[in-house]
């Protein structure tokens, strides 16, 4: 009962215990069994067998092992000693049986020239590495698959994958594990075996698949260098690492927009975005994050890879997205570094921090402007205002109220940067604007201390105080032409001469009744003082008629000399 059963067992996972059948006059011993048989032989199956021949007394007289080379036949079909036919019948790969072997089932009363006598009784020490049928097809189990699989391998898609390689028995015979690096090919295109091309087909990245291929989708009769025999089955063990099609372009998904879009990066915009990078296996390559620091480039321009270049173009300042790039798109097949292999998709993840173009200009917003407005800031005017400085992600560099006092500044006098100079021009007191000043008329490339290299910066302004001022060079002006007898209307005792007193007292008089204006933020009396010696040209501490002179007048004086 033990041998029928045995013999009735097929395609399963088997637990032998040994038993020692007899088949037509063929005895077994089978007298190593493995624990897993999935499979045993059948007529008509091809087998490959290692064995060790000897008579009844235990001589040896033929040996596969001596050969170096594994038997390889069909059951069933005559071709083997019809007790060998018999006695390999149920074996699983791996199992090692005795088969005694009557000598009209080996070489009969003949026996074979001078090796085998006539009517000996043979026993083969037999050893199954392998087994096949024509039949087979490319088997194919899935040990693991991801959560999320939005594509699969399909014929003319490149593929990057590592595997493990053994044989039927569990040898191995290749690792790109090993070779540290993974096997690169086109699918369908006779870049792999026949089986692998079939086997692979419908992966997922990051699935692992068990695939075993029979020979005559494998390596076939000739076999593969001295790794792979003649007409082995082999068994992978594969993770699809990338998967892409050379017709690909980009991709662009996962977008968060922000709440509003004033415009679209275009080509030549400079722009400064985070990322993180990683292959198809989520696996990171490269991160800004963790460098702290955005990446800086213009886009549309070659300035980086062709597939960012693109990937970057019609994005709003503030939004997410993920690109992902194919090979061609990246860093081809060459790869960059120790990084990036060759043929690798890359997935970026990137947010937008701020872009600009080197044609901008400083953008005003007003936001709050005053019922009466009689006067607005202008060049050399002097100003005391709040601010609130901030990148256009949001993050706050500066405000005022960080300070006891208001900002000030004159304008046009190279206190503060250019753009914050320009969006200051043109306001009333009271009056509330929004500035956005692009990095060349802000703190440029390097930055300042506090404000990253490049920098789009967001002014919000209010202009709390306003004193018009005076062109440079000059300490006061007239608001209204001058007295026609300037010195007359200075010399107030009319005495024909002009002290400092007089002087200070003429100068403030017009300023109060809104005539002229003195240079603001500076001390009236210094600025009198300077006036004074100015005009008292021989140092007697008094101004007398042909020494006054206005500045206008001087200035005349000084051009026609140099000319």
């Amino acid at each position: 009962h033990c041998c029928s059963d045995l013999l009735l067992l097929l395609l399963k996972t088997w637990s032998y215990v040994g038993c020692n059948p007899t088949i037509g006059d063929v005895v077994v011993d089978r007298y190593s069994i493995p624990k897993l048989c999935p499979r045993e032989v059948k007529s008509g199956d091809y087998v490959r067998y290692h064995y060790n021949v000897t008579f009844q007394d235990g001589k040896t007289f033929d040996s596969s092992y001596e050969r170096g080379a594994a038997s390889v036949g069909q059951t069933g079909q005559g071709r083997l000693i019809a007790g060998i036919d018999k006695g390999i019948l149920g074996m699983c790969v791996n199992e090692k049986r005795k088969v005694t072997v009557p000598p009209h089932l080996a070489y009969g009363s003949l026996g074979a020239g001078d090796v085998v006598p006539p009517d000996s009784t043979l026993v083969f020490d037999l050893m199954l590495l392998d087994m096949w049928n024509k039949a087979d097809l490319v088997v194919t189990e899935t040990v693991s698959s991801p959560r999320d699989c939005k594509r699969s391998v399909k014929r003319t898609d490149f593929v990057r994958y590592h595997f493990n390689g053994t044989l039927l028995d569990g040898t191995p015979f290749d690792s790109s594990y090993n070779k540290g690096q993974t096997h690169d090919s086109l699918v369908g295109e006779g870049w792999l075996i026949k089986g692998m091309d079939e086997g692979i087909l419908g992966m997922c990245v990051g699935e692992t698949r068990n695939i075993i291929i029979p020979p005559f989708l494998a390596y076939g009769e000739k076999g593969s260098g001295k790794e792979i025999p003649s007409q082995a089955t082999l068994v992978f063990n594969v993770l699809l690492a990338d998967l892409h099609n050379p017709k690909d372009d980009i991709t662009v998904e996962n977008q968060v927009l922000p709440e509003s879009c004033a415009r679209k990066s275009v080509a030549g915009d400079y722009m400064r975005y985070h990322y993180n990078g990683t292959f198809l296996n989520g696996v990171t390559f490269d991160t800004s994050y963790q460098r702290n620091n955005t990446y800086n480039t213009y886009i549309g321009l070659g300035y980086v890879i062709s597939g960012m270049d693109k990937g970057l173009q019609g994005v709003c300042i503030g939004e997410r997205r993920r690109v992902t790039l194919p090979p061609h798109m990246a860093y081809g097949e060459q790869g960059a570094g120790k990084d990036i292999p060759g043929s690798a998709v890359l997935v970026f993840d990137i947010h937008v921090i701020d872009f600009h173009n080197p044609k901008d200009s400083v953008e005003v917003h007003v936001t709050h402007k005053p019922e009466v407005c009689n006067l607005t800031s202008d060049v050399d005017d002097l100003i005391h205002y709040h601010y609130n400085c901030s990148l256009l992600d949001g993050t706050r560099l500066f405000s005022s109220s960080d300070y006891d006092n208001l900002q000030d500044t004159v304008l046009g006098a190279d206190k503060v940067i250019d753009g914050l100079d320009e969006g200051l021009r043109g306001m009333c007191v009271g009056e509330r604007r929004t500035v956005i000043i692009p990095p060349h008329l802000g703190h440029g490339e390097k930055g300042a201390t506090g404000v990253p290299g490049s920098a789009v910066l967001h002014f919000e302004l209010e202009l709390m105080d306003l004193q018009k001022g005076v062109p440079e060079g000059y300490l006061f002006v007239w608001v209204e032409d001058a007295p026609l007898e300037l010195f007359q209307a200075m010399d107030i005792n009319q005495n024909g001469e002009v002290p400092i007193e007089e002087f200070g007292e003429f100068i403030m008089l017009q300023v109060a009744e809104g005539k002229g204006r003195m240079k603001p933020g500076v001390d009236p009396e210094e600025i009198i003082a300077d006036m004074f010696r100015n005009q008292d040209r021989n140092k007697d501490g008094v101004i007398v008629a042909e020494e006054l002179k206005l500045k206008v007048e001087e200035d005349k004086e000084r051009m026609h000399e140099e000319l």
